[in-house]
């Protein structure tokens, strides 16, 4: 593993359950590794704007000005190797950092093109970890919440070409910090098994 793309999504960043996990494995795992850091929450992408969608809706060139984000995110996926999301679960789906960050990522004509058959990803595959962190229950015995989040990051990156993705799930953190623990040790032996599957390592995870 050469290069490491990780996404913060969280209102918390470093200090999310998530991101320490994240992490953990990545210092257990590819310490020698390149990680590129993007923290959507402490450095927000700009807002959609008129110039954009003016330019995505009348086939602009690829070095248009008005892509000059969307440009700069899509290089840097395409930069790595691998594809790390911490991610919370806001409102049963994708918290609005994400959300952008996707809007920006999915693009006609540079990340998929739409075929008769339907959208094509156009970017190549690589082995994509997302760790989503919930206050509540959403899988499992004790789900009260519905789950849209799994389902629709999974489209929109098969969309954009890759294929290869694991969801680690950490659930219940908002029900003190007994709750928090339970979940970390739940997701432990999920990410040793999803990450030696996916990733092709052994490399235990210290607790």
């Amino acid at each position: 593993m050469k290069r490491i793309l990780l996404l913060e999504c969280s209102p918390h960043q470093q200090r999310a359950s998530g991101s320490q996990l994240a992490r953990r494995l990545i210092a257990a795992r590819w310490p020698r590794a390149e990680l590129l850091e993007r923290d959507l929450v402490g450095e927000p992408l700009p807002p959609l704007g008129a110039d954009y969608a003016a330019a995505l809706t009348s086939s602009a060139a690829l070095d248009d000005s008005a892509f000059a984000c969307s440009e700069a995110l899509i290089a840097e996926l395409e930069a790595s190797d691998c594809l790390i999301i911490v991610t919370p679960m806001h409102n049963f789906t994708v918290p609005a950092a994400l959300k952008l960050w996707i809007d920006y990522v999915l693009r006609i004509h540079r990340s998929f093109a739409a075929t008769p058959a339907g959208k094509v990803g156009l970017l190549q595959d690589r082995p994509t970890l997302v760790l989503v962190s919930a206050g509540g229950f959403y899988q499992g015995p004790r789900a009260r919440q519905a789950d849209f989040l799994t389902a629709y990051l999974r489209h929109v990156l098969s969309t954009l070409g890759i294929i290869e993705v694991a969801f680690v799930h950490l659930q219940g953190l908002a029900h003190g910090e007994a709750s928090v623990q339970a979940a970390l040790d739940d997701a432990l032996p999920q990410l040793q098994r999803t990450t030696s599957f996916y990733f092709d390592c052994a490399t235990e995870i210290a607790p």
